[in-house]
């Protein structure tokens, strides 16, 4: 197996090696073949190195790690690492592995090696278990949801939805009118079915009685008991996220 190269991005010189050391440490085979100060040296570097990872701070000059990660694209494994936990939803909407916030606890930091590892060695499937899956994602997506309003049918295009939420033998659909106006309606289709069917690019599943559209996400506030809570742009009301989901909605 090929040696694995990481790149690290730091406007703090003394965070910068202490990350490198601490990677040392849990990741003894890892390459770090480059140490950028901000965003912009850490894409140029990334584009004449390529390194397989790049930890990146969120908060640097000129170019934030944001930036930076969405110039990278899906080119690399990325992983942000940042005093700002309210920053962990726009993090993970750029395909951030994972999201640790400073002080770096070792048994965290090897909680993501182990992430890590694992996306490099999926990334490594046989080509025809590699094919089935493309094949899967490919599935056609749900554009329209169908919905009936008092004596009135209304199809809710999935790109408005904010966020659906299970309710009894239901699931309550909320989404928005042109103009930005709320609305909610009941669809007789079970949650479950209705995931199944939209895509987890867009829609992360929360609790088992609710998920939430990535883009209508205004930020996430961390528990002490592993657990969540989702705000949302332009609405009062929130969502949970229950510990099972935790760590599922880190990775997207």
């Amino acid at each position: 197996m090929m040696a694995i190269s990481a790149l690290i991005a730091d406007d703090e010189p003394l965070l910068r090696e202490a990350l490198a050391a601490q990677l040392r440490e849990v990741w003894p085979e890892l390459n770090i073949v480059a140490m950028a100060r901000n965003g912009r040296e850490a894409v140029e570097m990334f584009e004449a190195l390529r390194p397989d990872i790049c930890f990146l701070d969120v908060h640097m000059p000129a170019v934030s790690g944001v930036e930076a990660a969405r110039q990278m694209g899906r080119r690399a494994h990325l992983v942000f690492v940042t005093a700002f936990d309210q920053y962990a939803v726009q993090a993970f909407d750029t395909g951030a592995v994972d999201y640790l916030v400073k002080p770096v606890e070792r048994v965290r930091l090897a909680e993501t090696v182990a992430r890590l590892k694992e996306r490099l060695r999926l990334a490594q499937t046989p080509t025809d278990l590699a094919a089935l899956l493309a094949s899967l994602r490919s599935k056609p997506r749900l554009r329209f949801i169908r919905a009936s309003i008092g004596a009135t049918l209304r199809l809710i295009a999935v790109d408005a939805i904010d966020y659906l939420r299970a309710d009894a033998k239901y699931t309550l659909i909320a989404w928005r009118e042109a103009d930005g106006a709320p609305q909610e309606a009941l669809v007789r289709t079970p949650l479950k079915e209705l995931l199944s069917e939209l895509d987890p690019d867009q829609f992360a599943q929360v609790h088992r009685s609710a998920a939430v559209q990535l883009g209508a996400v205004s930020h996430l506030i961390r528990h002490d008991n592993d657990t969540a809570t989702v705000h949302l742009k332009g609405r009062t009301e929130t969502l949970p996220v229950s510990r099972g989901f935790l760590p599922q909605f880190r990775q997207m």
